[in-house]
């Protein structure tokens, strides 16, 4: 039987989902197996996760491992379980590098997982060739959206599939206990949310300056809540103090998944206003509770999941007027509102698992692909 093994740095509970919508696809033509490179993420406070459809392995417990004893660790799995096609994230990595190589040599089928885009970064010519000496030994790319099945295509590797950044839809609509928008909680209750790090590329400060302009033209103004924490914890809530904001942003912390989707099930919009974004998971997580988005033009998740006055709106990351001007007229009007939501959440679809099962199968099992 066909075995097939995912590497991420660890194993949050969108990368449980994806695995666990490979097992059900390929419905015992193949086992799968998960492997993570240690227990906690050096990003995010989530709870590691695992499900009872795949065998998951940690290669360390803490974060201290050096490049060659994490490259030894996974040859040796890769001896362990011979005949394995094995997808990798963070290409970028030293020892990932190294391991795809050997993958090749030694006759496995190594696949990239990724959303990096083109535009993520200003790009070198000399390291742009760098990477493409780096993902020789790939067979495929797994990846999201237009930009980045052109930035693959790009750096020489082919075939692509997709979509890579899912998660199931349900699982979150379950977590929520609520309905979706727009059933659930009033028009009239409802706040903005912001999901995300506190980190510069999350461009949280320019997203104050426009709620304040927002809020400075709204009678009654809508509550904010920052779901997230980071490094500029301290700045961002100086800054809120500064713009006369105390009361009206909620400041929720870091957040785990079912307190997300709680969350998104009270919000009248989510905003993603980044600098930097490959991709941008919590848009398929609003949009799985009907939640309308407005997202910066930057965030990979709009080549596919977002569409101006159908689900959402996008915006100039520098433009925090345009951002209050959205803000404003999503609060307003509660017809368009509706019109957003419904849409929402039939884009949602698009983000599901069964997009990242599918692309698996027809990258391992190409031209014996199951209807």
């Amino acid at each position: 039987m066909t075995r097939i093994a995912f590497l991420w740095d660890n194993f949050g509970p969108m990368h449980a989902d994806r695995v666990d919508a490979v097992v059900r696809q390929l419905d015992g033509r193949a086992t799968c197996l998960g492997v993570e490179e240690r227990k906690h993420s050096e990003e995010y406070d989530w709870v590691s996760e695992t499900r009872d459809s795949f065998e998951k392995i940690t290669l360390h417990d803490g974060a201290g491992a050096s490049k060659i004893r994490k490259l030894i660790a996974l040859i040796k799995l890769s001896l362990r379980y011979r005949g394995t096609s094995w997808f990798l994230c963070n290409y970028e990595r030293p020892h990932v590098a190294a391991f795809a190589f050997w993958l090749t040599l030694t006759g496995r089928r190594p696949y990239i997982m990724g959303c990096a885009k083109f535009d993520d970064l200003p790009r070198k010519p000399a390291r742009e060739l760098i990477k493409k000496l780096i993902l020789l030994p790939y067979k495929g790319a797994l990846g999201s959206g237009i930009r980045t099945r052109e930035y693959f295509r790009f750096l020489g590797v082919t075939p692509i599939e997709g979509e890579y950044n899912t998660l199931s839809v349900q699982r979150i609509r379950d977590l929520a206990g609520k309905p979706a928008a727009p059933e659930g909680m009033p028009f009239a209750e409802r706040h903005f949310t912001i999901v995300a790090r506190f980190i510069p590329k999350k461009n949280l400060m320019l997203a104050l300056e426009a709620y304040a302009l927002y809020a400075a033209r709204t009678q009654a103004p809508r509550k904010l809540h920052l779901c997230g924490s980071g490094p500029l914890d301290a700045d961002i809530k100086a800054k809120v103090e500064d713009l006369g904001l105390t009361d009206h942003v909620v400041f929720r912390g870091f957040v785990q998944t079912d307190e997300i989707a709680r969350t998104l099930g009270d919000t009248l919009a989510l905003i993603l206003p980044s600098i930097e974004e490959q991709f941008g998971n919590v848009v398929i997580e609003a949009q799985a509770m009907g939640v309308p988005v407005i997202v910066s033009e930057v965030c990979g998740a709009r080549d596919l999941l977002v569409r101006n006055w159908q689900n959402g709106f996008v915006f100039e990351p520098d433009n925090a007027v345009g951002l209050s001007r959205y803000m404003a007229l999503v609060g307003e009007d509660e017809a368009l509102w509706r019109e957003l939501s419904i849409g929402a959440g039939q884009t949602a679809e698009i983000g599901d698992v069964a997009s990242f099962a599918r692309a698996v199968e027809a990258l391992v099992f190409r031209g014996e692909v199951s209807p």
